[in-house]
């Protein structure tokens, strides 16, 4: 029997206007639907009937979608992948990866680190595609439709889930010669007289190190000459000579092997920064999700720089995150 608008399915519309949002317009959708754009356009209408809404501003060179209609695609996109795990479920069926997957990376780190595990997860799973956006922050996922993100630093929401995928080793590292003539610094309290370079993100009037054989930190107070939240700008200044800094191994290990960066106090650590996943709490989590934590998890501690972590962490926001 051929279904009116009253009986269309409602998973049926909700399916559909997902679909327009994500293809960009009605054609796309039904093309991708593999139906007509007339059709495409009756279930618009229907579910905007159906909600008292208008859903999407149309014009004859564009569309937008509203406020309202974006609150109903995140809620939309929710309910089907909560309706396909219980029907995978049900079924006794592994359900596949497949579909977009939106994540949030680090800027540098995204480009260069995470892009092996990246190729990977593209490779292994032909039926997902990726949009990586690179910036270093922590997404609205509502409001932005990201379904993870891989953050490095602390993690303070508590209303997100922050799984410790791998740690970051990091130590000071200053230009040949900046201390002056003497040898090389070994101690906090020979650091402590030099010029410094602050991440503002990770340290900015303090400094904490830690001796690699173990045993106390020791703090000391710093002034920096320049302080900066973007770690190749701070490189860039160490590589100048204008201070001494704290940086991530990965990030400075080319200007060690060429001599253009030394270690100062070889024997002292600042703590290490963990690389955490993050996404929103939910019992359902979709298959390519499910997925790119689990391959994160198995190839992040194998890229040069970077370590196992010395304590996992798979609970809501902790402050422990990245």
């Amino acid at each position: 029997m051929k279904k009116t608008p009253q009986s269309t399915d409602r998973l049926e519309l909700l399916q559909t206007w997902v679909r327009i949002v994500d293809a960009g317009s009605l054609s796309a959708a039904a093309q991708q639907l593999g139906t007509t754009q007339p059709t495409v356009s009756r279930r618009l209408q229907l579910l905007e009937r159906q909600l008292g809404l208008r859903l999407l501003q149309r014009s004859t060179h564009a569309m937008k979608v509203t406020e309202d209609g974006q609150r109903c695609y995140e809620h939309a996109k929710a309910l089907l992948e909560r309706w396909h795990a219980i029907e995978a479920d049900l079924h006794g069926v592994q359900d596949a990866p497949r579909g977009l997957l939106r994540v949030l990376a680090p800027t540098v780190f995204g480009q260069q680190q995470l892009m092996p595990p990246l190729v990977e997860y593209l490779r292994r799973y032909p039926d997902v595609s990726v949009e990586w956006r690179l910036q270093d922050r922590l997404p609205d996922f509502i409001s932005e439709g990201i379904d993870c993100a891989v953050r490095i630093g602390p993690v303070q929401d508590p209303g997100v889930v922050a799984i410790r995928l791998a740690e970051l080793p990091r130590i000071v590292v200053a230009a040949p010669g900046l201390w002056g003539k003497g040898p090389l610094p070994q101690t906090p309290q020979a650091l402590a007289r030099l010029p410094w370079l602050a991440l503002s993100t990770f340290y900015r009037d303090e400094v904490t190190l830690y001796p690699s054989a173990g045993g106390e930190a020791q703090r000391f107070a710093i002034q920096p000459r320049l302080s900066t939240d973007h770690l190749h700008a701070l490189c860039n200044a160490a590589l100048a000579g204008l201070g001494v800094g704290i940086a991530s191994t990965w990030a400075v290990a080319e200007a060690l092997d060429q001599g253009r960066l030394v270690q100062l106090a070889p024997a002292w650590t600042a703590p290490p920064l963990p690389i955490s996943l993050v996404h929103p709490p939910g019992q359902f989590q979709p298959a390519r999700l499910r997925a790119f934590i689990a391959l994160m998890r198995e190839h992040l501690p194998q890229i040069p720089g970077v370590q196992a972590p010395s304590r996992p962490l798979d609970r809501p926001g902790s402050g422990a995150g990245g």
